[in-house]
């Protein structure tokens, strides 16, 4: 009898020990999830700061020096502009909206926005480069 009462005060103390591991392995998650939500700002316009500036200096090599905005049923541009108004004025939008991000309360309405902002510098591209 003595011999299984040993048994079981080991098992409950591995049990306790795998108990305290996995409790600490919990709590670490834990806290990479907490600091993960409390950056998630930071975290969520790193990726759309790098496209936008990727983008952006690939337009700025493609574009032409007068760029056409506003593609009318003629085939004629209402307003031309030129290239670093083309460039510079998307990646401000998406400035604009990550700076929206920042001080909202929403973080992901205001993040999605400036996702499809970058959208802009292609629609500008492909309208100037494949006029209807």
């Amino acid at each position: 009898m003595n011999n299984s009462g040993n048994q079981n005060e080991n098992r409950a103390s591995g049990l306790q020990k795998i108990n305290h591991v996995f409790g600490k392995i919990g709590h670490v998650f834990y806290l990479i999830g907490l600091w993960i939500y409390r950056l998630r700002r930071f975290l969520l316009a790193i990726p759309v700061v790098l496209a936008a500036l990727k983008i952006a200096s690939l337009n700025m090599e493609r574009l032409p020096e007068i760029v056409g905005l506003n593609l009318q049923s003629t085939g004629e541009f209402a307003q031309m502009v030129t290239r670093e108004y083309a460039v510079y004025g998307p990646l401000g939008v998406t400035a604009l909206c990550l700076l929206m991000m920042f001080f909202s309360r929403k973080v992901v309405y205001p993040w999605i926005i400036s996702i499809f902002t970058l959208v802009l510098p292609y629609l500008i591209y492909l309208t100037n480069v494949y006029p209807a």
